[in-house]
């Protein structure tokens, strides 16, 4: 992934509206008119919003399917092809690029917690932590897996037998100062 790639993806993740089509697209391929009636969008909204995350390289076609005469496009989230792309690229994209997407994720955080489910309670951490380099890699590799293992067993919304889940997960590194 080329550096104007990686801005334009982050880009295209700093929109609460675009962040949440996101996970959509991670349980199943959906058109604009599913993503429309799940997050109650225009069509023309939804569209335009699937169109920049397609642009950003971080949605890919599913296939099509005829509806009154029409065809519309199927998009997925590919969580597999993201975990093998080059984040590395993604430190050189700017901290101005960073910090809208981090505001981004803060928003859609705050939207989540006022639909929360909080009588079954959850989990959360917030820390500046100073750890052995080894301990941040050994912790941060479980949670990645972890975070792997959920996207790989996400679902279509309201499919019968799952529960709608919040998972907001952010590690790195930071400055020593």
């Amino acid at each position: 992934m080329s550096l104007g790639d990686a801005q334009a993806a982050l880009r295209a993740m700093a929109h609460p509206v675009r962040l949440r089509i996101l996970s959509l697209l991670t349980g199943s391929a959906l058109t604009a008119a599913d993503v429309a009636r799940e997050l109650g969008l225009t069509h023309a909204n939804a569209s335009y919003h699937l169109r920049t995350l397609l642009a950003g390289g971080l949605i890919v076609p599913d296939g099509e399917e005829r509806i009154r005469g029409g065809v519309a496009k199927r998009y997925r989230y590919d969580a597999v092809r993201d975990r093998e792309r080059d984040h590395s690229t993604y430190k050189a994209t700017g901290a101005d690029t960073q910090r809208a997407l981090f505001a981004a994720l803060a928003n859609e955080l705050i939207r989540r917690t006022a639909e929360a489910d909080w009588s079954v309670g959850g989990a959360m951490t917030d820390a500046e932590l100073w750890v052995e380099p080894e301990v941040f890699r050994e912790v941060r590799d479980r949670i990645s897996q972890a975070s792997r293992d959920l996207h790989d067993a996400a679902r279509a919304p309201r499919t019968p037998g799952t529960i709608r889940t919040s998972t907001t997960i952010a590690m790195f590194r930071m400055d020593a100062s």
